[in-house]
């Protein structure tokens, strides 16, 4: 089967734009006539920018005569999910409270895609507000699986994993809270990456879970993940919880290109149980000896308290968005009730009306866990683990340099299958949750086996700011 540029990687197309076989507008021609045959079918996409982007592909053909010095995102089209800021574009979170409200200013992360002379194809589904796992909780509509359309594309980052897995962008942006970049990566057969907290500017990303938030990197390799990363990540003085890390501008291309025999890998056994689907834990299991040979050591290792992770991280989630969301109050921005008569009433008709069941819920047990007499119970005791989950890690890689697990228990389900039970939805993220709670870099790239002609997700966990190992590591299983 013939590939079209819209399904080729960024390195493959800047090798082909220096040769002159194509051109921008080519790439970006290809991308936008994909859109327009999948996309209905698909909803990936909330707001697109085609005029916008043909015009700046037509501007780069007439002004870009030397490669050298330019980025090598200059011309690509990025897609990015619907809860960053886009100036003087629609910012909808897929959430109706939102619904007519236009950015005022650029996410760093943009700012940073734009000076680099990346083309921004579009604004993408999500999970209202990024609260879900499956990409059905938007007031747009579900997102449906590239792979099988009666399938749910996965959470809250879907419309981004699937765009880019039917060749609607080259790569994306989304947000992970709790593996909303890693698990839809998993459902529709890309590479999703979750770069450590802090190693990427949150300014210009609606708050969800502040403390777990992080912008994530969705392409159709591991080496592409990497060079989107390298251009927005790093320092910035306007988030506070940014770091500043002394590292080349080429690092990611020594990591990918280095052998893995120094490696040291860990298997967490609490991850191959009951509730993990056979076929999905055979896939890993392969992949898993496929690489021992290669790499310095492979052994179990344990982390006791990942049983406790999916409730701690929904206690602080919810408490966390319940503080958060209390600024949509229908008078600074945003969607307002028709005919309130007080300001309370204006309130609860604005926000009743504008959240979706899933926002209201979160909103709801969020507040009582941290209304007075629970704080402790709830919110403060689910810190404590989250400490006691960060600290069965650090223990581990003192032993490992990597842990390799499951993306998420089982691949893609049917729409409608878990909308109805909240507690079986949660669970679609009992495997990337540790991460987020602990602040790790995490990635999902697809096994080599498949479920039913399903794409399995493979998760490789590394230590705090080492994306570098974690990149190698991943490199290598993709080469298989």
């Amino acid at each position: 089967m013939t590939r079209e540029l819209c399904d080729l990687s960024i390195i493959e197309l800047r090798n082909l734009l220096e040769k002159r076989k194509v051109s921008f507008s080519d790439i970006t021609n290809s991308v936008v006539k994909r859109i327009n045959e999948k996309e209905k079918t698909i909803n990936g996409y909330i707001s697109l920018f085609i005029e916008q982007a043909q015009e700046l592909a037509q501007k780069l053909d007439k002004e870009v005569k030397d490669f050298n010095n330019l980025s090598i995102l200059c011309g690509i089209p990025i897609a990015i999910k619907d809860n960053i800021l886009v100036k003087d574009a629609l910012i909808t979170c897929a959430s109706k409270i939102l619904s007519n409200f236009i950015a005022p200013y650029d996410a760093t992360v943009i700012r940073r895609l734009k000076e680099n002379g990346a083309i921004i194809i579009g604004k993408t589904n999500l999970d209202e507000f990024a609260m879900g796992s499956s990409s059905e909780m938007s007031f747009y509509g579900a997102v449906s699986n590239p792979h099988n359309p009666e399938l749910v594309a996965g959470g809250s980052s879907g419309g981004s994993a699937a765009v880019v897995a039917y060749g609607g962008a080259i790569c994306a942006l989304g947000s992970d809270t709790g593996g909303s970049v890693r698990q839809p990566a998993s459902f529709c057969g890309v590479v999703g990456l979750k770069p450590t907290y802090g190693r990427v500017s949150r300014f210009g990303l609606v708050a969800f879970a502040s403390s777990l938030d992080q912008i994530g990197q969705i392409a159709r390799t591991v080496k592409d993940c990497a060079i989107l990363l390298s251009v927005v990540g790093g320092w910035d003085s306007a988030d506070s919880t940014s770091v500043k890390l002394p590292e080349a501008a080429d690092w990611w291309i020594k990591a990918i290109e280095s052998d893995i025999n120094d490696i040291k890998i860990g298997i967490p056994k609490e991850y191959f149980v009951s509730g993990l689907d056979p076929d999905v834990g055979k896939a890993v299991t392969n992949m898993i000896k496929a690489i021992t040979p290669h790499c310095k050591e492979v052994k179990e290792v344990s982390l006791p308290h990942t049983q406790y992770a999916i409730s701690a991280y929904y206690l602080i989630n919810m408490a966390e968005a319940s503080s958060n969301l209390a600024r949509y109050d229908a008078v600074k921005y945003g969607y307002r009730a028709k005919d309130c008569k007080t300001l309370r009433e204006l309130y609860e008709k604005s926000r009743g009306e504008g959240f979706g069941e899933e926002v209201k819920r979160r909103i709801i047990l969020g507040a009582y866990a941290l209304s007075k007499g629970y704080y402790e119970e709830y919110y403060g005791t689910a810190q404590k683990v989250r400490t006691l989950i960060r600290n069965d890690f650090d223990n581990v890689f003192k032993e490992v340099s990597v842990l390799i697990t499951p993306t998420s228990p089982t691949c893609a389900f049917r729409k409608g299958e878990k909308i109805t039970d909240p507690l079986k939805m949660y669970l679609s993220d009992i495997y990337t949750v540790p991460a987020s709670l602990a602040g790790l870099p995490a990635i999902s790239i697809p096994c080599k086996d498949r479920v039913q002609g399903l794409p399995v997700g493979l998760q490789i966990i590394g230590k705090p700011f080492d994306e570098k190992t974690v990149l190698r590591v991943a490199a290598w299983l993709e080469r298989l």
